[in-house]
């Protein structure tokens, strides 16, 4: 447990290293007016909360910045939630007032008004991909190498992509392998398609189907795409604005991270109940160990029907991004309700 003294100290700390993105010191925290301890007094209680491990110092300075302990402890207990900025207020409004008849074009303006009242990256997964199910697929030959794939959802939206067939495949297996599917996959969600695919189901394929693994590799590039085309990104270069990006390394593998529909779903997938907060490390993906991802769900007539998230650096601001995000997901309910009832 922090002492009430401390718990002041680390939020000013953390307060100060968002807006400067520089090491902080005692002196800086002492000339704060809501303060009120003495720079010796303030640089003990750094030292005790670095020995703690919430704070670190780095080489080059004698200042601190939070550690992800530090902003974990931040985000849980001292974080200050502030009424939104006009500008943010009125970019809410304009855009719930906006005339949008598809839940796609909604998406999209919300993953760019996100990414322009942050600067940071927004990743938006539709409802589709936790609520759309297969009901049927068909793939229907055009000559010896190409055919078209059909994907029937329960929504009744069909999809039509041209595949590849695998050489030396003949018409009657392509037929068992999707009789097969149709048996055994019908009614799975599209997020889950793939996983099951090859874990339920992989075994049985191979001994029942010849040319088994050309043809799951036909039908994993028709999923793909399927993923792919749900979720959406804005500011996908806005990591390039901060300062603690600038080693290209560390971004491209962030950047090669936001091409990957599948992996992005993945990251999302299980953060759905509320607002949740991950931090550093506590990301599943090395690529973001840097980052911090805070999502938010909306939904209809109680059940849940997609994901708002920000990605941006562990020295975000989480007051205002917590906040933007809760406002946006219940507007975001209400404007379904409005819709749909």
């Amino acid at each position: 447990m922090l002492t009430e003294r401390q718990r002041h100290i680390l939020s000013a700390i953390v307060d100060d290293y968002i807006r400067s993105a520089e090491p902080v010191g005692s002196r800086s925290i002492s000339k704060r007016g809501n303060v009120g301890f003495s720079p010796a007094t303030i640089r003990n209680e750094m030292s005790d909360l670095e020995e703690m491990g919430y704070l670190e110092q780095p080489h080059t300075s004698a200042g601190r910045i939070p550690s992800h302990k530090g902003y974990r402890y931040y985000v849980d207990h001292l974080v200050t939630f502030g009424s939104l900025a006009e500008h943010e207020v009125e970019a809410l409004k304009c855009f719930f007032s906006e005339k949008m008849q598809e839940m796609e074009q909604v998406i999209q303006h919300v993953a760019m008004m996100l990414s322009n009242l942050t600067n940071y990256t927004s990743i938006v997964m539709g409802p589709e991909m936790f609520s759309t199910t297969l009901r049927h697929l068909q793939i229907v030959p055009l000559n010896e190498r190409t055919a078209v794939a059909i994907v029937v959802t329960n929504t009744g939206h069909v999809e039509n992509k041209t595949v590849t067939i695998p050489e030396g495949i003949p018409v009657s297996e392509i037929e068992k392998f999707v009789n097969l599917l149709n048996a055994r996959l019908q009614n799975v969600p599209l997020l889950h398609f793939k996983s099951k695919l090859f874990s339920e189901i992989g075994e049985e394929m191979r001994s029942y189907v010849s040319g088994y693994e050309e043809l799951m590799a036909m039908l994993n590039n028709v999923v793909d795409q399927d993923e792919e085309n749900r979720i959406f990104l804005g500011g996908t270069t806005n990591m390039l604005t901060q300062p603690e990006f600038q080693d290209m390394e560390k971004v491209k593998n962030i950047l090669d991270l936001l091409a990957e529909a599948p992996m992005l779903a993945k990251l999302i997938t299980g953060m759905h109940s509320g607002i949740q907060v991950k931090i550093g490390s506590e990301n599943s993906v090395a690529a973001i160990n840097d980052c911090s991802l805070i999502t938010a769900s909306y939904s209809f007539d109680g059940k849940h029907l997609g994901t708002i998230g920000i990605l941006g650096p562990t020295r975000m601001d989480y007051g205002k991004v917590i906040n933007l995000l809760d406002h946006l997901s219940k507007d975001m309910t209400l404007m379904l309700e409005r819709w749909y009832k």
